[in-house]
Parts: structure tokens; sequence; C-alpha cells
């Protein structure tokens, strides 16, 4: 078994309609980029390894996969008994950004399309909507982002854009998904972990590049940050 690595515009979205879904308490704990009343980009997408979780899916997962007991579905393991799950930060900020109501999309070269899948099905998000978690409260799994709680969405339905999941090129992938969408290339957000896929920005979309914690709430900061500037605001 292989070790794991380590590793405001006129179409633009638009925070007042959807943030009237979110309590008084939930609006105060949102992030600031979530209350300056910018534009905030009306799709983004996620690369799957070692960017939503730390690991390749075609090297280190091996069928069948379950979920794993007392985890509420947090976390899954594999035939060798291995853990998996998302990148710490990453199941809250799938939540926050459903919940403000910006589409969600998949873009990922893994020749294991159908395991990614199951994954994401498998995968449940916590039930509910929490901005930060802190080192101490961590479950102890690689990637995990904590037990306790009622079981909430599986994961695959928070991406209502669509998974791409196939080899060939990002560009490929955003061409099918901007097609579907109809959504405008520089309205979209890409976070990726490897650095060629940077060809993207020549269709107009905005990627950032993650870095040994994938998609964290420090890099969506920045991600949204660089779009916004991309944007000219």
């Amino acid at each position: 078994m292989p070790k794991k690595l380590s590793k405001g515009g006129r179409n633009s979205f638009s925070l007042e309609a959807s943030s009237s879904q979110l309590s008084g308490a939930s609006q105060a704990a949102l992030p600031e980029w979530a209350r300056d009343s910018l534009p905030l980009p009306r799709l983004i997408v996620l690369d799957l390894d070692y960017t939503l979780w730390p690991f390749y899916s075609d090297i280190h997962v091996a069928t069948p996969i379950k979920s794993v007991p007392n985890s509420n579905h947090l976390a899954l393991t594999d035939r060798n008994g291995e853990r998996f799950s998302l990148f710490p930060d990453a199941p809250h900020i799938l939540n926050l950004l459903s919940h403000l109501g910006i589409r969600l999309a998949v873009a990922s070269k893994s020749p294991v399309g159908d395991l990614c899948r199951e994954m994401l099905k498998t995968l449940r998000l916590p039930a509910q909507l929490q901005h930060r978690i802190s080192d101490e409260t961590a479950a102890p799994v690689k990637g995990s982002s904590g037990g306790g709680g009622t079981k909430g969405r599986k994961t695959i339905e928070i991406f209502d854009g669509g998974l791409e999941i196939y080899e060939g090129t990002k560009l490929r992938h955003f061409e099918v998904i901007g097609k579907r969408m109809g959504i405008p290339f520089n309205e979209m957000l890409f976070f990726d972990d490897e650095r060629p896929n940077f060809e993207v920005e020549s269709l107009g979309v905005t990627m950032r590049l993650v870095g040994n914690k994938g998609l964290s709430w420090d890099e969506l900061e920045k991600g949204i940050q660089k779009w916004r500037v991309n944007r000219g605001y």
C-alpha cells in the first residue's frame, strides 16, 4: 500500500440575496470576504487529489470502501483498513459556500472517476454550518473534519455544478463546465494543487494554487481576493 504523500459586476454573484438564508448569528460569524459587499465568484471549481482530500484516489485507495463506524460518515475506510477524509477545513468551506448560494463543481484528472464519485457519496458534510474549526477539535484522522452531531448531506450533493472527473486537460473540463452552466469563465474561481493547470487562466478562469493543506480558509480567502483583483475590484 503506497504511503499517502504530504503534499460586482453585472454578472457577478451578489451576497445580498443569499445572505438572507442565514440567521443573524450565522451572518455575524461569516468571514470578512462574505460580509464586505464586494462581488463573489458565481462558480467555484475544485480539483480532488491533494486539493479537496489529502491522497491520490487512484493510488492510495483500495476498493471496496465503506464509512468508518461512529464517524458520522465524515471518514471512510478501504479494504486495507486505511482511513480517508477531506482536508480539515474543506467540509465547512463547502457548507458555507453552499449556504451563500455559490455554485460548486469538480474538475479532476483522476483516472478512477467511479471511485471518486463513490467516495463523494460515502463522505458526508457536518450537519451544522461552522466557519472555523480549531486544531483541538479536529479528529485524529488524516484530513478529517471531526465527528459529532447529526449526519449531514452527502458531499456529492453539494456539487450542483457537476463533476468532470476523467483524464485529459483541465481546459477540456472547463469547456464542458462552462457550456453546461452557462457561466462566463471570468466568473469562475478554481482551486488546484498542480502548477501546469494554470493553463485554464487562458480561458479567463482565475486559479489559486493551493499548498500542502489543500482547500483551507486561508487559501479560500486568497483565491477570492485574487479573483476580485482580476475582475478589477
